[in-house]
């Protein structure tokens, strides 16, 4: 397993991934992805900032997630202090394939050593209320519940907001 930063010729790959993911999202009710986004654009976008991270499995790209200290506006629905730096997982999405083998879980600390390399003490991460995988995930591995959100580019649907303090 290797991770690593995205490339712009990955996006291809990545394209396949997401329209993997989709429908196995959609089929456990979880509708926070669809055929507007994320797109090439979003990635190429995270991919010019250097945030966005790749996970390989025999050469093959077995999971992605962005990286980020972008905070949005409704975070602070979660009691959380928005002005203050943290590191932000976003985009995260492993492929069917993989599921199950840990693509998850070494994103999310790679997470951990940005945020380490950064001196940034704190880790935030949100996730659909129907994603079930992510809902076990990030209590598993350190990350505390801290409430319910919506989001304006997403509306309809809930949120849960997860923190790991450093």
């Amino acid at each position: 397993m290797i991770i690593r930063l995205a490339q712009e010729e990955d996006i291809p790959r990545i394209m396949q991934l997401v329209k993997k993911v989709v429908p196995v999202m959609r089929a456990s009710g979880n509708y926070q992805w669809g055929d507007d986004y994320p797109n090439p654009e979003v990635f190429n976008a995270d991919i010019s900032i250097n945030q966005l991270w790749l996970c390989e499995i025999d050469e093959q790209i077995a999971g992605i997630s962005a990286i980020t200290t972008d905070q949005d506006p409704e975070y602070a629905d979660a009691g959380w202090d928005i002005t203050e730096t943290a590191i932000v997982t976003h985009r995260l999405a492993v492929d069917p394939d993989y599921q199950g083998m840990g693509v998850a879980k070494a994103l999310m600390q790679q997470a951990e050593k940005v945020a380490a390399q950064s001196e940034i003490k704190i880790l935030r991460v949100d996730t659909n209320s129907e994603n079930m995988a992510t809902r076990k995930l990030f209590p598993k591995i350190g990350y505390e519940f801290c409430g319910e959100i919506s989001l304006a580019k997403r509306p309809g649907l809930k949120f849960y907001c997860y923190q790991k303090l450093l």
